[in-house]
């Protein structure tokens, strides 16, 4: 059973709620959802009429004019690399038991436990405006320990005017890690700055390196994407920058929805072209919730 944890209470044990949410995984997924996600070419074959022509190697019919299917091998020990962004926006909302950052944080511990019980190796990387840790992905319990001790202290974390810079950060992960990683990575994607562009290009770059990737937009639906405030005047403070404006909501609501929906949905746009698993990551629905429905998504896409 799923624990849903719209309100997270405190938990100084991340290792054993991550077993308790997903020992509730398991029984609805059949078999792990990352099955044969990493595969190198083997070798061709001729192709056999009747069968799918999806693996037909079409350059190769042109010069020989004849058709021959690639093979794959599956790579056996899968190397996930998770990648939570730490900068300050990920407070929101501030002086609350919920924030984007706890919500990653708690859904990175399930995500471990999960890839533990496959025998799978992990890694984590934080970052704002640089990478502040890097541990590569390894299978070793001490290993694990120390991504959960980690994960841990940054429920305690509370940094000011941290500012993000996920374009140059995922660009050096890209670089990196072992190649052909599965990289998971949990951001409200708001960059420092007009560098929308830049971001995109960083996507691309993780994909151009064979990685696989999985991108939370971790987010809080009502008022960052709805901007539901209460018609009154209101003190908005900019968690990374400290600029101040004092309004009413309604005077911007729909400009302010106009501009950062469209910022979603180019997210979304390029995600769906560099074939980036693009998760919308509403906090308020539970990190439980938001994996599981991933992960069986996942798992009937890849049957």
């Amino acid at each position: 059973m799923l624990i849903n944890r719209t309100k997270t209470e405190p938990f100084r044990h991340l290792e054993l709620l991550a077993k308790k949410v997903v020992e509730g995984f398991i029984t609805g997924l059949h078999k792990s959802p990352f099955h044969g996600f990493s595969v190198e070419f083997a070798e061709h074959r001729l192709y056999n009429t009747g069968e799918s022509t999806k693996h037909i190697d079409w350059k190769l019919f042109a010069r020989s004019e004849k058709l021959f299917v690639k093979r794959y091998e599956e790579e056996t020990n899968l190397r996930c690399q998770i990648v939570i962004d730490t900068s300050s926006s990920m407070q929101f909302p501030k002086n609350e038991e919920q924030t984007k950052l706890r919500f990653s944080v708690y859904a990175a511990a399930a995500l471990c436990e999960l890839l533990k019980q496959q025998r799978d190796a992990f890694g984590l990387t934080l970052f704002d405006d640089q990478i502040n840790t890097h541990l590569p992905a390894k299978g070793s319990p001490l290993h694990q320990k120390l991504i959960y001790n980690t994960l841990e202290e940054l429920l305690d974390k509370s940094s000011e005017n941290k500012t993000t810079s996920a374009a140059y950060t995922l660009n050096q992960v890209a670089e990196i890690i072992h190649q052909r990683s599965l990289v998971v990575i949990f951001s409200d994607m708001f960059e420092n700055g007009p560098h929308t562009e830049e971001l995109f290009s960083a996507l691309q770059h993780l994909k151009y390196k064979k990685h696989e990737v999985v991108l939370f937009h971790v987010v809080d639906k009502s008022k960052e994407l709805e901007f539901d405030f209460e018609n009154k005047p209101h003190h908005f403070i900019d968690l990374e920058s400290g600029e101040e404006l004092k309004l009413n909501p309604t005077q911007i609501k729909e400009a302010y929805k106009k501009s950062i929906n469209e910022f979603k949905e180019q997210l979304k746009l390029k995600c769906g072209n560099y074939q980036i698993d693009y998760v919308e990551a509403d906090i308020h629905q539970g990190f439980d919730t938001v994996l599981y429905t991933y992960l069986v998504k996942r798992q009937m896409m890849h049957k």
